[in-house]
């Protein structure tokens, strides 16, 4: 579950919405923070990698589904989306590569407007149900996901209680009057749980809470965290024996809105489940690919594979 924007601030309500509720992803800079249900574990991951300047997403995602030292690559954090360099990494060690190569099964939860994955070069059935603006541009995890050669979901697999929107409710959609299913988070979590019983690997992204931050806005970010919070609450409360959540984000942000930037702060890392107990183990944003490998059951001679066929 990789959550956009989110830091371990300063326990202060008045900036850091955080700090206004006992959510899962209320964790502070001081090492306090919320009491997690379920035997959950916490730690704070260093999202700055020894590069200068403010963590951004494109790299920061990169690592996490890598494992590599993106910024380092760089020479420097790169916003928004990668850059050529930064996609052929995703291409050759994304971890969504690494399990296909070796013979394991991931899922990418999120559903996608047929009309963006169209425009990005991807091939998918189903009819546009919205027009573009302007050209998409893939993201970090859209890239990776597409190295592991995984089929992508769209709107129609929403309908069919098969993947999510971005927004988990579907509230966005309805507001450009495309018709979906209107879902509680707690049905979101039925979703995605439904979903990870076929995959050894499930992976969904959520980024209001990065719009919030960018946006100053207490109300959005509040928002955003009570419907994440019931989102990670029932995922958690639906795990079986055996099963491992693991909950991060790429930077620092939503924990300060007293400016619009992203923060230098670490951030949240939380596993449950099998996870649990690993998370402590982990110091910087480099350590949740090779976890997550780990978790999803690939050998460990199989880790560091970086070729092989993803449709084989």
């Amino acid at each position: 579950m990789f959550v956009d924007g989110v830091g371990a601030g300063a326990a202060d309500a008045a900036s850091n919405p955080l700090a206004r509720g006992e959510f899962l992803l209320s964790r502070f800079a001081d090492g306090s923070g919320a009491a997690l249900p379920g035997g959950g574990g916490a730690a704070l991951l260093d999202a700055r990698l020894g590069v200068p300047g403010r963590p951004q997403s494109a790299t920061g995602q990169a690592t996490l589904l890598t494992g590599e030292n993106a910024p380092a690559l760089l020479g420097r954090h790169l916003l928004g989306f990668p850059d050529r360099t930064l996609r052929e990494l995703l291409e050759r060690r994304s971890i969504f590569r690494r399990l296909a190569a070796g013979g394991l099964r991931a899922a990418f939860a999120n559903a996608y407007p047929v009309a963006h994955l169209r425009g990005l070069g991807i091939e998918v059935e189903g009819e546009p149900e919205l027009a573009l603006r302007r050209r998409p541009r893939a993201s970090a995890t859209t890239v990776a996901f597409a190295a592991g050669g995984g089929r992508f979901r769209t709107f129609a697999d929403a309908r069919e209680g098969a993947a999510l929107t971005h927004d988990l409710t579907a509230d966005r959609a309805a507001a450009l009057g495309i018709a979906l299913p209107r879902r509680t988070p707690e049905e979101a979590a039925g979703v995605l749980l439904a979903l990870a019983r076929g995959v050894d690997l499930a992976a969904f992204e959520f980024y209001l809470t990065d719009e919030a931050g960018h946006a100053r806005s207490m109300e959005l970010a509040l928002e955003a965290l009570e419907r994440l919070d019931r989102f990670l609450r029932a995922l958690v409360a639906g795990l079986a024996a055996g099963d491992a959540l693991l909950v991060t984000s790429d930077h620092g942000n939503v924990e300060d809105l007293s400016h619009r930037n992203h923060t230098l702060a670490p951030v949240p890392l939380l596993g449950f489940g099998s996870a649990a107990g690993r998370v402590a183990e982990l110091r910087d944003l480099t350590g949740v690919a090779p976890l997550l490998l780990e978790l999803a059951g690939l050998p460990r001679e199989l880790q560091g594979l970086a070729g092989g066929d993803p449709g084989g």
